[in-house]
């Protein structure tokens, strides 16, 4: 099944609130926005826009509309592994249940899990993800097409480093970058348009100097984005200083060769100092902070001070494995609460104004876009931008009353708020229920899958009590 469009090329949503998130931050209590095919063409006060158009309009009175929600960092393909690496140390997270798990996936695997995943995306009002580095990009890319999803897609990317499966371990630079390549020309610009092709970098201390020179160097000839895991633990800036030259870290080091550029994505990026902080804002990086899995596994990134600074900080989820929860309305909530909590670490006193919600709203939408190098095209409700639209409806015990919208949309919005979702101009999810997918099919789908998977891996995850 397609996502499905209206009968008539125009489709208007009247008489709802209309969060904009454009530059003067515009919210009209009683808007309309008019769609023509894939393109919003009209947007303000309904008094203003109605007349102009003799259409049939949809009538969302008490609900408010908002550009699709940008998750920046998500490894669709770790959905399988959903509770496989709970409340375990690092480097039994990596090298006994993550690693194992993901070179014995197949591309059939991904392309389920990715469907997984996209349906809890779409149900959290995500309209644009972006990869972190997973396997099988074309099951993943098949999986984007089906679901209706705009998606950034990049390939777990290593060719060194300790205790990396077999199959991994023989993997030369060379065939690392021709794999790229190749499935750049295959998928990039595909479906529609909707999903793009990056370059990957899973973490440093799986790079040598040569993947990241002709990763860097391939990137701007591709003129595409590169999605790299960044100083996410201490060990990481130990190991840099050690092996690399540098006085402080992974930061510090890719400044030093030149791949801090405005197409770079950094997960994470906790441990940085000031200067590292200055310095992913003069090359223009930008930042995906991801507040649950880096309080369950990774610290507290200076946030703020990246703000403060002038860098583009947007909000992922990381994958299943690391999070377990794909919603990023459960982020923005964090997100605002982690950094209000850091300001007492970091300052020695409370600061209740840390992040305030406009600020949040903006990292999950318009500095998302930009985060994935789109924000021409997506990340606000603006004439002439794609028509990625998520439609909320407020009157549940969990938000009323309200008092203040934007507050209410970041501290009391739950994902059951958000009933519609709109993606390139195609309804993708009406009234709580997904179009392009049969969700239960896809559930049982996973459950197989994900067994069979666990078994190929030799993954055995133990009792925590006594089951009998």
């Amino acid at each position: 099944m397609e996502a499905t469009k209206s009968n008539s090329s125009i489709v208007i949503l009247h008489n709802a609130m209309i969060v904009t998130m454009d530059s003067q931050a515009r919210v009209y209590r009683n808007g309309t926005i008019v769609i023509q095919n894939d393109t919003i063409i009209a947007v303000g006060k309904s008094l203003e826009i109605l007349p102009q158009f003799s259409h049939e309009v949809v009538d969302l009175r008490g609900q408010i509309i908002l550009p699709g929600f940008i998750n920046t960092h998500v490894h669709t393909s770790q959905q399988l592994a959903r509770g496989i690496a709970d409340d375990v140390d690092l480097l039994t997270w990596l090298h006994g249940r993550i690693w194992p798990y993901e070179s014995n996936m197949t591309e059939e695997d991904s392309y389920i899990s990715t469907l997984l995943c996209g349906i809890e995306l779409i149900h959290s009002g995500v309209t644009c993800f972006a990869e972190a580095g997973g396997q099988h990009l074309s099951g993943m890319a098949s999986a984007v097409e089906v679901l209706g999803l705009r998606a950034c897609l990049t390939e777990s990317i290593m060719d060194c480093g300790e205790g990396l499966p077999a199959s991994w371990a023989a993997r030369t630079t060379e065939e690392c970058m021709k794999s790229q390549k190749d499935l750049f020309v295959k998928h990039h610009n595909s479906a529609d348009g909707r999903i793009k092709v990056w370059l990957g970098i899973r973490q440093i201390m799986n790079s040598t100097d040569r993947l990241l020179a002709e990763t860097r160097d391939t990137a701007k000839e591709l003129e595409t984005g590169i999605h790299m895991h960044i100083a996410e633990i201490p060990y990481e800036n130990q190991l840099i200083v050690e092996t690399r030259g540098v006085n402080h870290g992974t930061v510090t080091y890719l400044e030093k060769i030149k791949f801090l550029q405005n197409n770079l994505l950094a997960a994470h990026t906790v441990w940085v100092n000031e200067k590292e902080v200055d310095c992913l804002s003069k090359a223009g990086v930008k930042v995906s902070h991801c507040p649950a899995a880096a309080m369950r596994m990774l610290g507290f990134a200076p946030i703020r001070e990246m703000l403060s600074a002038g860098v583009c900080v947007s909000l992922g989820t990381d994958g299943a494995p690391s999070n377990n929860r794909m919603s990023i309305v459960d982020e923005m909530y964090l997100a605002s609460l982690i950094n209000k909590g850091r300001e007492v670490f970091s300052r020695g006193t409370t600061d209740p104004t840390a992040l305030p919600a406009e600020t949040i709203l903006r990292m999950a939408t318009i500095n998302g876009a930009k985060s994935v190098l789109w924000d021409k095209e997506i990340g606000s409700l603006e004439v002439g931008k794609k028509a990625d639209i998520v439609v909320v409806n407020p009157s549940s015990w969990s938000m009323m009353p309200i008092h203040d919208c934007i507050s209410s949309l970041v501290y009391c919005m739950r994902t059951e708020n958000i009933v519609s979702v709109m993606c390139n101009g195609c309804w993708i999810m009406k009234d709580k229920k997904i179009i392009t997918v049969d969700e239960e099919k896809v559930l049982s789908m996973a459950k197989h899958a994900s067994a069979e998977l666990l078994k190929r891996a030799g993954i055995q995850i133990p009792n925590r009590m006594n089951f009998l």
